[in-house]
């Protein structure tokens, strides 16, 4: 099949966008999570990137339209993982399993976590609207689990797939920042035996 003129380099293009927007995405994240999105200028995330400021307005427009595509960003690479994991056939172990990609990711963005506590709960917020869409998205991804595990018989009476969805990510973002700022010594397999023990007894189950 032949490429039609332009394609490769269009295509090449886009890789070089998308790479720009990576590096901004990670510098952004390491300001944001040391002095909160409002102390964060975009000369600073700029820098921070190594490169021009131009190429941030160019990119987003402003420094709030790039916040709202940082929490995107993240969220969007929080929920690939997730649904991968929520995949597996049996709910149990898709459950445990969501727990290994939520703490893994957080591991490698611990200032995700750190900025979707602050922001979420900040009232008012700047980007409350997108912050409740995109909580929805992964709790949305947790119920799915749940429902499933409420099909099984696996599921404690009286326990609403809904809510435990909600509570399971709110864990997951609290157990995330407190190994981040207060327990960095911890292991990631520490922290997710913690966790499991308690999701081991939603899911029914005694230990393995």
């Amino acid at each position: 099949m032949s490429v039609p003129r332009g394609g490769r380099t269009g295509a090449s293009r886009s890789g070089r966008t998308e790479a720009t927007k990576q590096k901004l995405f990670d510098a952004a994240l390491r300001l944001v999570g040391e002095r909160g999105a409002a102390g964060v200028t975009v000369d600073e995330i700029a820098a921070e990137a190594g490169v021009a400021k131009g190429t941030v307005y160019y990119n987003f427009g402003s420094k709030d339209a790039l916040v709202e595509a940082l929490l995107r960003h993240g969220v969007d690479l929080l929920s690939e993982r997730l649904r991968r994991a929520s995949a597996l056939t049996d709910p149990s172990a898709a459950l445990e399993a969501t727990v290994d990609e939520a703490l893994g990711f957080f591991a490698e963005y611990p200032s995700f976590a750190q900025l979707l506590v602050s922001e979420m709960w900040r009232t008012p917020g700047a980007w409350r609207e997108t912050l409740e869409l995109l909580r929805d998205d992964i709790a949305l991804i947790l119920r799915g689990v749940l429902d499933r595990l409420a099909e099984s018989g696996r599921l404690p009476a009286g326990v609403q797939p809904a809510t435990a969805a909600a509570a399971l990510f709110g864990t997951l973002l609290v157990v995330a920042l407190d190994w981040h700022v207060f327990h960095p010594e911890r292991t990631k397999e520490d922290v997710r035996e913690s966790v499991i023990v308690l999701i081991r007894g939603v899911a029914g189950q005694s230990g393995r």
